[in-house]
């Protein structure tokens, strides 16, 4: 019989594997795109997670995989003379959790949240950070210490840092935090605090 925890593993994205062969044959050809940050950007990213609240005494651990699209930009805060900026663009994410330890075993949601970014002069590299939430779908059980209902809520916050890689395609990777909870619909709402990292991949058209 295979472990939770192993059927819960998540590839980590093949771009982190391809190494210096992804970036070649890059031309002028594709300078007309433009800024990255001026187009639509879908992005997929895993990672691992760890409980670190005192909300319940249950030691979660999760892997979460999240689908998310960014809007072009909406807010122009900075533009330096170098091409640096500082901008903030729309974000909104479809979470898919396999809860690896743990009295339940997924859950689903939503969230959005404002998109933080500085970009550098090069217009290939960019530190972002979000802080959102939204709500979803857990399948709860009758645990002390594990979940009282299924609807919940979700808060989280990512710090990250975007590399492209070749023209219209990036690696990302960033430390996670996520907060699950009903609200206090229920009694005892034991909710559930993890943080960890997440590694991906996004495409810009």
């Amino acid at each position: 019989m295979i472990p939770k925890s192993a059927r819960a593993l998540l590839v980590v994205p093949a771009a982190f594997l391809a190494g210096p062969a992804a970036v070649a044959g890059e031309s002028d050809a594709f300078k007309p795109f433009g800024h990255p940050a001026d187009h639509w950007e879908l992005t997929l990213e895993s990672g691992y997670l760890w409980n670190v609240g005192s909300n319940t005494p249950i030691d979660y651990e999760i892997a979460p995989t999240q689908l998310t699209l960014r809007s072009p930009v909406v807010l122009n805060w900075f533009e330096g003379d170098d091409g640096s900026r500082l901008i903030v663009r729309s974000r909104a994410s479809l979470l898919m959790e396999s809860i690896v330890e743990g009295p339940e075993d997924f859950y689903l949601g939503i969230s959005g949240a404002p998109s933080i970014e500085y970009w550098f002069p090069n217009e290939k590299t960019s530190l972002f950070f979000s802080i959102g939430g939204g709500v979803g779908l857990i399948n709860s059980t009758r645990e002390a210490g594990g979940q009282g209902q299924d609807f919940t809520l979700n808060w989280f916050w990512q710090l990250g840092l975007r590399q492209e890689i070749a023209p219209q395609l990036s690696v990302l990777a960033g430390a996670y935090f996520i907060h699950h909870s009903n609200g206090g619909q229920t009694t005892p709402n034991p909710g559930i605090d993890a943080l960890g990292f997440t590694v991906g991949l996004g495409w810009s058209w």
